[in-house]
């Protein structure tokens, strides 16, 4: 209205009917004028809000074996007893002829022979009426899986699933066994056992009593939110007759090891015992009755019951020096040497480890046979025997020197991560204490 009594002067100086071409450009001056001037205009914020009102966000399709699950009918299996992947994939009518291309064009990639019982399997098929086969996925274990492409091309891959780690710490008192304090604090008794291989050369685990106590951190593996066991041990406490031995995992020159809390390796040139976890049923003696003859002679060596097939390690580096059978005496036996000192024997063995003969080179903690009771034996065990300088000592007080420490490149380095890790393990230790005080 403002702009109208603008022009006001001007339309009474003119006359209306001379004038009425200009009185009409005029008025319609003054809406172009007002429309122009009423219009709010545009912010970048208004485009902005416009724009997004027309975009369309496109979600990433989910993935399974790295298939969009969408676009496909899934279906999801366990291996039968006695089943081969032709009898799974005929089912789903998949022709006997594809099946036997596809078997002959994964023999470099997976031997399909190779499928046992009880394993996960999934068959992808179109999301249709039809329901024809595309995917055929097998677990080979609870990371790999092998994808068999059921179309013209046949394709073979494989792959793993993401594997997510996460920390964990355990701490218990041992009562009977390492193991049944694992079991009985509802934690993964295969720390045990790592327990053991880490500690080795340094505790004797068939020896240690009620009140022995641990405290671990370690990692733990996940799979699909799944646990699949042990990752990493980072630190260990171990307290043995009232002795705190602690183990901590560090790299140094690209190489991993555990060191105690000097900055010492833990290994050592001898393990303390061939086999893991198991129960001493005889020990070292000059004049043990004999439990076949049943008379009192010597038994210069160390027995360890244990089951049939239980694996035997050579304690040290060394050679096979004599592989043989002794029917009224050892059965079937193993000696290592070492060097030019140190010789152990292993005996009453149901068999040998792959590859070991008179000759073959072994390594310490490798698997060189098998617990048995071959020769004069009353049940499954180990005779183990170690001789110094040709003579026969006992096993249980040898010693073994330490290899190489903590580099002294190094060691700053060291102490930093020792002294985060015993803080952590403090940490446990206070845990321990307040759930001992609310019981």
């Amino acid at each position: 209205m403002n702009l109208v009594f603008l022009f006001l002067p001007l339309m009474k100086k003119v006359r209306m009917k001379r004038n009425f071409k200009l009185i009409v450009v005029g008025m319609g001056l003054i809406v172009v004028m007002s429309q122009f001037f009423s219009c709010k205009p545009k912010t970048e914020k208004n485009i902005e809000s416009n724009a997004l009102d027309t975009l369309v966000v496109e979600k990433a399709p989910v993935l399974r074996y790295g298939l969009p699950i969408d676009s496909f009918v899934i279906e999801t299996g366990k291996v039968k007893n006695n089943q081969y992947l032709s009898q799974i994939l005929n089912a789903r009518g998949v022709g006997m002829g594809t099946i036997d291309k596809i078997a002959k064009k994964s023999r470099s990639i997976f031997d399909v022979r190779k499928i046992r019982s009880g394993e996960n399997f999934s068959v992808f098929s179109t999301n249709d009426s039809i329901h024809e086969a595309k995917y055929f996925v097998y677990e080979n274990s609870a990371v790999e899986y092998t994808i068999f492409e059921l179309t013209d091309t046949l394709g073979i891959y494989q792959g793993q699933k993401e594997v997510h780690t996460r920390v964990q710490t355990a701490h218990g008192v041992v009562e009977s066994s390492l193991w049944n304090a694992m079991v009985d604090n509802e934690q993964d008794p295969m720390l045990a056992f790592e327990i053991s291989k880490i500690f080795a050369w340094t505790i004797d685990f068939f020896g240690i009593q009620k009140g022995d106590r641990y405290r671990v951190i370690y990692d733990e593996q996940y799979v699909d939110s799944v646990s699949i066991g042990l990752g990493e041990i980072h630190a260990i406490q171990f307290d043995h007759y009232g002795e705190e031995n602690y183990a901590f995992r560090f790299e140094q020159d690209s190489l991993w090891d555990y060191f105690d809390e000097k900055g010492n390796s833990l290994r050592k040139t001898f393990l303390k015992a061939p086999l893991d976890y198991y129960r001493i049923s005889s020990r070292f003696s000059h004049g043990r009755m004999h439990p076949v003859l049943r008379i009192r002679r010597p038994h210069h060596g160390v027995d360890y019951a244990a089951p049939t097939g239980t694996e035997v390690m050579s304690i040290g580096d060394g050679v096979v020096v004599a592989k043989a059978y002794q029917k009224r005496g050892g059965g079937y036996y193993l000696k290592v040497k070492h060097n030019s000192a140190y010789t152990t024997t292993y005996m009453h063995l149901s068999r040998y480890a792959k590859g070991i003969s008179t000759g073959t080179r072994v390594r310490q903690g490798q698997t060189i046979a098998y617990v048995g009771s071959t020769g004069l034996s009353t049940g499954p065990h180990l005779d183990f025997r170690v001789h110094f300088n040709g003579k026969p000592i006992d096993p249980l007080k040898m010693k073994a020197d330490p290899v190489a420490p903590v580099d002294s490149v190094h060691i700053e380095r060291y102490n930093g991560l020792r002294d985060s890790l015993i803080f952590e393990l403090n940490k446990i230790q206070w845990e321990e204490h307040i759930l001992a005080k609310t019981e």
